[in-house]
């Protein structure tokens, strides 16, 4: 009976401790590859040629060295890739130093430190207000070879074929079930597809799962591949998990990206990412297709606001590969900021990296030197920052869903909160060589004369009589406006 008691006691408090959806809203997300963000070492000159595709040395301890640099930028969680035991083999696409290739998920990538690292980590973030998120694989192992000729008793706990779905490729991505039972990867490197229709194989995962979050403190789970799973699955992790979830469903349809929020407490923005670039990589980009999209996500997600919101990852061609204008660049990373939903960037963003498609999206941040005068790094900071006070001192924001309020062929202005509490930012995709102009926005929810800053250029503005905005447009740069009485106790335009 004492054990009985003590067993619900700990249930209650594990509970208690575990990062809700609801607690996630406020956060903000700086993500990054282990092996690529910071070495143990502190080098900024380790050498990394992506093309190699081999480990560079990135670790645990070196993140933990870091966490200024990334609390710079004002934000309250990081993303870790995979931690779990790797196939060890240089294949012909190199090494697993990304961590989606998983063969012991029982055992850590030695690679990125030891356990005591991995704790080490997540108590060195909450002891800085932060969170912990760390990627997880359900789907599938990692095999050096053909999925014709697997040798199961590589993989740890999943070692005979009758854990797996039969070896077959996917030729319809249009058809859920091959999506679903077939195998990602190639004859180089075979992605054996893990059968999680079996309840041995839900048992095992499920119980992983709990296990990994619990032994090492984690506030929330980025989970990957989550199409490729039946989604009847999903809400038994999800729950076992007992955090926040967010899952990658990789396709940019609404209608068929939506419907996984109701298995799962989050999906990463893909609906969003596609007319997000397509408004900002160039100077004739779709204000209307972003407009109409960010309407379509509200209506048809379970919640916008648990959403994760991103322009970069480490599985798509960094923006600066499309365009090097850093203007444009500024305002889409601000989108991902302000707009509905958990930001999520990525890494290197904040330094313009521009690599292309994988591996090249997948540089060393140490090669950087960590700069802290980036026009990124500050823009990212500044934007941060609004989002962080107004969470601060409204009681809705982190709830009330992103209101595209005017839109032109230039321009799209959004509004986030409301009484007294909202955020509007306005952007452009004019370019760094834009000309300067004046958009008049239209409801805003401030009260007529209201005082307002403008916290990218520090300018002060004057609400008009009906609360309508004019807001001087230079330079191609974003603009973020917050009632000034909104700004005490913040660093912000203060100097």
């Amino acid at each position: 009976m004492v054990l009985a008691r003590f067993a619900w006691l700990a249930s209650l408090i594990s509970i208690a401790i575990a990062a809700t959806p609801d607690e996630w809203r406020s956060r903000s997300i700086y993500f990054m590859l282990t092996d690529r963000f910071a070495r143990t070492d502190g080098s900024t000159t380790a050498t990394c040629d992506t093309s190699d595709r081999k480990y560079c040395g990135g670790t645990w301890q070196g993140i933990i060295d870091k966490l200024d640099y990334i609390q710079g930028m004002g934000f309250t969680a990081i993303w870790i890739t995979p931690v779990t035991g790797q196939l060890t083999e240089d294949t012909a696409y190199g090494y697993a130093y990304h961590g989606y290739w998983q063969q012991d998920i029982y055992a850590l990538n030695s690679n990125y430190g030891t356990a005591d690292d991995l704790k080490a980590l997540a108590t060195a973030l909450h002891e800085r207000d932060m969170y912990l998120m760390v990627d997880v694989v359900a789907n599938h192992m990692g095999y050096d070879g053909a999925g014709t000729d697997v040798d199961y008793t590589k993989f740890n706990p999943f070692n005979d074929a009758k854990y797996f779905h039969p070896y077959c490729s996917i030729a319809d991505y249009s058809n859920d079930t091959m999506v679903q039972d077939c195998w990602l990867g190639d004859d180089n490197v075979s992605l054996p597809d893990l059968d999680t229709e079996s309840t041995e194989v839900q048992d095992i995962w499920y119980d992983w799962v709990g296990s990994l979050v619990s032994n090492y403190s984690i506030d929330g789970l980025r989970v990957d591949t989550v199409r490729h799973v039946q989604k009847d699955f999903w809400p038994g992790y999800n729950k076992a998990a007992g955090v926040y979830c967010v899952g990658e469903v990789f396709d940019g349809d609404a209608d068929y990206t939506c419907p996984y929020q109701e298995v799962m407490d989050g999906v990463l923005n893909y609906p969003i990412y596609y007319p997000l670039l397509n408004a900002f990589q160039s100077t004739s980009g779709s204000m209307t297709d972003l407009y109409n999209m960010i309407n379509t996500v509200k209506s048809t997600c379970k919640d916008s606001t648990l959403l994760g919101s991103f322009v970069e990852n480490h599985d798509n061609p960094r923006f600066a590969s499309v365009t090097d204008d850093i203007a444009l660049a500024k305002n889409a990373v601000t989108f991902t900021i302000m707009a509905d939903g958990i930001p999520i960037v990525y890494a290197g963003q904040e330094q313009h990296y521009n690599g292309g498609e994988d591996p090249a999206n997948r540089e060393a941040v140490w090669l950087s030197g960590f700069n802290t005068d980036s026009e990124l790094y500050k823009l990212i900071a500044t934007a941060n920052a609004a989002r962080n006070q107004a969470i601060a001192k409204s009681t809705n924001y982190t709830i009330y869903q992103n209101y595209p309020i005017y839109k032109d062929d230039t321009t799209i202005a959004m509004r986030k909160g409301f009484d007294g509490g909202q955020i509007i930012t306005v952007l452009s995709n004019l370019g760094a060589g834009g000309a300067e102009y004046s958009a008049s926005i239209p409801d805003t929810g401030f009260a007529a004369g209201e005082e307002l800053t403008e916290v990218v250029s520090c300018a002060s503005v004057t609400a008009g009589d009906s609360g309508e905005v004019s807001v001087a447009m230079a330079g191609g740069e974003p603009r973020i406006l917050l009632p000034t009485s909104l700004l005490e106790g913040s660093t912000l335009c203060s100097s």
